[in-house]
């Protein structure tokens, strides 16, 4: 499957919804997507995952890049709306201690 990527710029945020996988094939893709919108001082970047079903561990190292990105450039990442398998993912790695994560997780099977 593949991700489809839609970013709606707003005055000082940026929504970036995505649709399918996060994987070793797609990851680049959003990569170059979203490691730019961290680069702008003072932006809030927020990443909906409501429509994310998988994601692997290159997933997260784009995440995590993203990260330390706004680390870096005075910004902010928020994750909203994940599916409860994909969050699992984030809180077995520890990723929930240390990212802006929407506390309502999406059901799943």
């Amino acid at each position: 499957m593949n991700l489809t990527i839609d970013v709606t710029n707003k005055e000082h945020k940026s929504v970036v919804s995505l649709s399918g996988e996060i994987d070793a094939f797609t990851a680049p893709k959003l990569k170059e997507e979203l490691l730019p919108l961290t680069k702008e001082e003072g932006k809030t970047v927020e990443v909906d995952l409501n429509n994310v079903n998988y994601m692997d561990s290159t997933g997260l190292g784009v995440f995590i890049s993203a990260l330390k990105s706004t680390k870096e450039h005075d910004s902010e990442l928020k994750l909203v709306h994940m599916q409860e398998r994909v969050h699992r993912l984030f809180k077995i790695t520890g990723l929930t201690e240390i990212m802006n994560i929407d506390s309502t997780v999406q059901g799943g099977i």
